[in-house]
């Protein structure tokens, strides 16, 4: 398990671990995964891979893996064919902060996300979703495009 730490510092906000970005590096360069979920461990204050999925399981294997009343990070690599009929692919950053979630929880992941999704390099597409409906495949699809 890869132990991301986000620790408070005056000058720059927070300061990611290397171990997080490593993981993110092999989807985006080896696609050794589908997707990455992240949570963060709220009494250490690290961010840590929670689930990595094998680069054969489906949209519907990743929303199954999210908690349905806890906040996560989630990267998801999106493969589609374009109207030119072009494969391509494109690496989704989704915010889930599902409504039931606590208000600590809620306000823990969203001052904490920009700094985390700065230290990514290479996210295509943002997707902040409260709802399942607001992250289902066919809004994945209509972003992608």
């Amino acid at each position: 398990m890869c132990v991301c730490i986000l620790q408070a510092n005056a000058a720059s906000g927070m300061a990611v671990d290397d171990d997080c970005k490593l993981k993110f590096l092999e989807l985006k360069a080896k696609r050794t995964y589908r997707y990455i979920i992240y949570k963060i461990d709220e009494k250490s204050k690290h961010v840590v891979v929670e689930k990595l999925g094998e680069p054969t399981l489906s949209y519907d294997d990743f929303t199954a893996g999210l908690p349905s009343n806890e906040c996560r990070y989630a990267i998801y690599d999106f493969d589609f064919v374009t109207e030119e009929n072009c494969q391509k692919s494109k690496i989704f950053f989704i915010a889930w902060s599902p409504d039931i979630a606590r208000v600590r929880s809620k306000m823990l992941y969203a001052s904490s996300k920009e700094r985390f999704k700065r230290e990514l390099d290479g996210i295509q597409v943002e997707l902040q979703a409260t709802d399942p409906t607001e992250m289902g495949l066919d809004v994945i699809r209509g972003r992608a495009n």
